[in-house]
């Protein structure tokens, strides 16, 4: 059986914050953080006994299978054999390039319970996105289907990757044959055990300037996700879980696939794109009661209309949102509609979630807000001078490292970090807080967009743009969007010898969708005869977005 989930009801709450301890969370673990854990063994093999089902997927073509611990277990075991076969070292980057199907499961806690890094790639990434983060992350080896493996041919890897391809009925010369490969493996392969402060997975984030940055994660972030799952999810043994995030994206990775796992519950994977019709039909199906997911999402589902959230009125018992802020208005839908509590959920890549308002805890909600600090972290907002803000003053969202336990992230790998300063680290986006800690978001500091909860740097959209023979000069920005919070808006400087027309303008569209990733392209194309500039020549994106 999942472990017993207590739910407790802590007001005040900031008692619950300050008398919080690490142990509390990490002895929940078979391993030690300090003496040697082990992600796959904490994930998989200290559940086995149960006999549990540990997975539901439902294929692209609608057909529904599960997986149990034991199942995980064993496939992951033939994968880390797989890898040291090929030379791959505890601390290696392993990469996987894979829609929601048992294969990137495989992949993921094969990979660390070899003791390696895991890197989730994104599907809708194009080949530019994939060179940037394997180049940023050096990774060794990559796992990939024939749908995403030409992607590869055209980049350059450095240094050079060993490929698995888990679904192809011609493999290129080098390639590996993932399931006939793992079939040569055996099932036993004893996990190698790594200090909490080792890395399990190597993440990236999109910035104002220069390809994504690397987030490393260590193996004692895994204690933050236990902890966000029982407070703030409320997962319990009698749920079905779902969250839609794709496992190529923290939110996703942290929370679909690791958070359940950890603690011996069942999670699901739909390898389908995300449509309402099919949303509500494989909540019935498979009756989902704790569902978790992104604002755009939600609204959606709100356009369909309050006759297909009939079908599932009263299922949900806990909705959880993550990505970008929760309009009130999706709020009150949701309780008059379908009848489920929906709570707004803060994080970032590099932090795992931090404020929240808790199905699991007892305190005050207010509509339209972010919430409180989740135990465990400690959170301040901290004005120009680097001064506490007093109630309801503006000031950016920052953690106290010190007395936040479950805070783990050290710096951008590689990278001198200026996100972490004086004892905090600081988010980049500008809250306040009232006189009970309620957080509210009120918006970024700087120039990355925000758009159906996707985080996408505007450095990545004009280096794609750029490539194209057409452009000189770009500049990218993220106007108000009702449905998505924000689009893609990219302002061109052309080369001689080309006119501007909304026939290059989709061409220029299509170029970023192919080459970067079909969810970060220019949804506006606007030419101009030059960019605003500092006079040391840095683009003031912040002019563009005042024509507005």
């Amino acid at each position: 059986m999942p472990d017993q989930i207590s739910n407790p009801l802590t007001p005040p709450y900031d008692e619950a914050l300050n008398s919080f301890r690490l142990e509390s969370v990490a002895g929940a673990f078979s391993g030690d953080l300090v003496k040697g854990i082990n992600a796959c063994v904490e994930c998989c093999d200290r559940h086995v006994e149960a006999n549990a089902k540990a997975l539901d997927w439902i294929a692209l073509d609608g057909h529904h299978e599960t997986r149990s611990f034991a199942e995980l277990r064993d496939d992951a075991a033939r994968f880390a054999n797989l890898l040291t076969a090929q030379g791959i070292q505890p601390g290696d980057v392993v990469a996987g390039l894979l829609p929601r199907t048992p294969d990137l499961v495989t992949t993921i806690l094969g990979t660390l319970r070899a003791g390696a890094v895991y890197q989730p790639l994104f599907t809708a990434f194009g080949p530019k996105a994939i060179e940037d983060r394997m180049r940023m992350s050096g990774a060794r080896f990559v796992v990939t289907d024939s749908t995403n493996r030409p992607k590869l041919d055209t980049i350059d890897a450095c240094p050079p990757v060993t490929v698995v391809t888990t679904t192809s009925t011609e493999l290129a010369n080098s390639d590996i044959d993932f399931r006939h490969a793992l079939a040569q493996h055996s099932a036993d392969f004893a996990p190698v055990l790594r200090r909490g402060d080792e890395l399990m997975l190597m993440m990236a984030t999109s910035g104002t300037t220069g390809p994504a940055k690397g987030v490393p994660v260590p193996l004692r972030a895994l204690a933050s996700f236990r902890a966000y799952m029982v407070d703030a999810v409320d997962l319990q043994p009698d749920d079905v879980f779902w969250n839609i995030a794709d496992p190529g994206w923290a939110y996703g990775l942290y929370y679909a696939v690791l958070g359940p796992l950890l603690l011996g519950h069942a999670t699901t994977l739909v390898e389908g794109p995300f449509t309402v019709g099919s949303t509500y039909e494989n909540i019935q199906r498979l009756g989902v009661t704790n569902f978790a997911g992104a604002p755009t999402a939600f609204r959606l589902m709100i356009a369909e209309g309050p006759e297909e959230a009939a079908k599932v009125q009263g299922k949900l018992r806990r909705v959880s949102s993550a990505g970008e802020p929760l309009n009130p208005e999706v709020i009150r839908w949701f309780d008059q509609h379908i009848k489920a509590p929906i709570k707004d959920h803060y994080g970032q890549t590099e932090t795992g979630m931090v404020v929240n308002n808790h199905h699991g805890l007892e305190h005050p909600v207010r509509a339209g807000s972010a919430g409180y600090a989740m135990p465990g972290f400690k959170v301040e907002v901290l004005d120009e001078d680097g001064n506490i803000a007093g109630p309801n003053g503006l000031g950016q969202l920052a953690v106290d490292i010190e007395s936040s336990p479950l805070f783990w992230f050290k710096g951008y790998y590689n990278q001198d970090t200026k996100a972490i300063s004086g004892g905090y680290y600081r988010t980049g986006d500008t809250v306040e807080r009232d006189e009970q800690g309620c957080v509210t978001f009120v918006g970024r500091n700087d120039d990355v967009i925000t758009s159906s909860g996707y985080r996408i740097g505007p450095f990545d959209v004009e280096s794609a743009l750029i490539e194209h023979p057409a452009v000189t000069e770009a500049a990218v920005i993220g106007l108000p969007d009702k449905q998505r919070t924000e689009i893609v808006k990219a302002v061109v400087v052309l080369a001689k010898g080309f006119e501007a027309d909304d026939a290059l303008a989709e061409e220029l569209q299509t170029h970023v969708k192919t080459r970067l990733s079909a969810h970060a392209y220019p949804r506006l194309v606007e030419f101009t005869d030059e960019l605003p500039k500092t006079p040391s020549g840095k683009i003031q994106r912040f002019l563009l977005r005042q024509r507005h």
